[in-house]
């Protein structure tokens, strides 16, 4: 009886230890999945916070890479034409771009800055503005992806085709130059060959033909003369040259045997001017003589408008000229407001006379001018600016990601206060 009283005792001692150790080890698991869930979710808070900070400072990074629209502040010009109907084309170091309003909207049509090619060289044939040539060549800074060579376009700068690679030309560096035969004629010069450069496409520049001798060893320029099948002009450092049968023959213009850094004209019977190392020079006879109309100041480009014979541009790193008299006076326009490139190129429109387009680079931007404006504010900026892409990021990700960070935040101090409590508790118990 006493044995079984004891045993008793013992079992009750047993079972009381049991249902302790039971107690302990139970509350010892909540505490393990409450420090699980504590620790789990502050992993997950850290990993989304410093997702949130990367995805914030590469949106900060874009934003600082792209200055506008057309790129980096590294980017530049190398041609701007504007053509009927609006339309404006303008070839950069990372890409040709096109407005179809006047400059309202851009896109890029071609060369973009991840093929590594730089443009150069952008024209239109004057017998058909829907007929563009541009020559590309290493851009240095990139990779070089795309293919080298001459482009064409059939549709006024929208899509473009490689119609011979520099290779095939014989080298990188080179001249281009829509014809006046047909809209499919089309001339280079490479430099590389010299005096022999010259040569000739009559299909859009698929094929080529070597053309005569040149009178310069190296030339800067070429015209073809609108409305004068077969005449063009050559002009470089040793003077300025005429043909009137393609390029086969040529003769060296009197009186411009000194440095000639620009020719250009209108259009069809129209004056042609000349900006050369003694002043500026006005033919009036399809190039074969030259008279100098302003003695003592040259410009490193001239552009003609289409529209008034009379009216004709200038320009020099800092300042653009304006000439209403064919070159005989010059006038200063005043700089566009808020510009921070230097003066790059100019383009007339060619419908209206009062309408000036400027392209300026480091960086890129495009601005209008308009004579009729006066004195009241004469320059539009026709720049974009830059896609903000990592904002449309942060726009549509990052509210997402923030809702997330606030849950696990609101997880985090019920698994807290459950924790503290538990403690308590077990305090209490002890």
């Amino acid at each position: 009886m006493l044995t079984s009283k004891k045993n008793r005792k013992r079992y009750r001692v047993y079972l009381l230890c049991c249902h302790r150790s039971q107690v302990a080890l139970t509350n010892t698991r909540r505490r393990i999945g409450l420090i699980r869930s504590l620790v789990l979710s502050a992993v997950l808070l850290t990993l989304l916070l410093t997702g949130c900070s990367t995805l914030a400072g590469e949106n900060t990074q874009s934003q600082s890479a792209n200055v506008n629209f057309f790129g980096t502040g590294a980017n530049h010009v190398h041609s701007l034409i504007a053509l009927p109907n609006n339309v404006l084309v303008l070839a950069t170091h990372f890409g040709i771009f096109r407005s179809a309003d006047g400059g309202q909207h851009w896109a890029v049509v071609a060369a973009g800055p991840d093929q590594g090619m730089m443009s150069n060289w952008l024209a239109a044939s004057p017998l058909s503005q829907q007929r563009l040539y541009v020559m590309t060549f290493p851009a240095l800074v990139t990779p070089l992806r795309g293919t080298l060579g001459v482009y064409t376009s059939a549709d006024q700068g929208r899509t473009w085709k490689l119609t011979i690679t520099s290779p095939q030309l014989g080298n990188d560096n080179f001249i281009v130059q829509p014809g006046n035969q047909s809209p499919n004629q089309v001339y280079v010069y490479v430099n590389a060959l010299g005096a022999k450069g010259l040569k000739v496409s009559e299909d859009a520049g698929q094929h080529f033909t070597t053309l005569g001798m040149l009178p310069f060893g190296i030339i800067q320029g070429l015209l073809a003369l609108p409305g004068a099948p077969d005449t063009l002009l050559v002009y470089g450092d040793e003077g300025a040259a005429r043909s009137t049968d393609g390029g086969m023959h040529w003769n060296v213009i009197p009186g411009m045997n000194q440095a000639v850094f620009g020719i250009t004209t209108g259009g069809s019977n129209r004056p042609i001017y000349a900006s050369a190392d003694q002043g500026i020079y006005a033919s009036q006879d399809g190039g074969k003589s030259f008279t100098l109309v302003h003695p003592g100041a040259s410009y490193s480009s001239l552009t003609a408008s289409p529209v008034d014979p009379q009216l004709l541009y200038g320009k020099t790193s800092r300042t653009i000229f304006r000439s209403s008299d064919g070159g005989r006076t010059w006038n200063a326009l005043p700089p566009p407001t808020g510009s921070h490139g230097s003066l790059q190129s100019l383009a007339a429109d060619p419908t209206n006379p009062a309408l000036l387009y400027l392209a300026l680079s480091y960086p890129t931007e495009v601005y209008r001018y308009d004579q009729d404006n006066g004195n009241n504010k004469p320059w539009t900026s026709l720049t974009p600016q830059a896609e903000r892409q990592a904002d449309t990021l942060q726009n549509g990700i990052m509210p997402v990601a923030y809702a997330v960070v606030a849950v696990l935040l609101v997880v985090l101090i019920i698994l807290f206060r459950r924790y503290t409590k538990a403690r308590i508790k077990r305090r209490k118990g002890q």
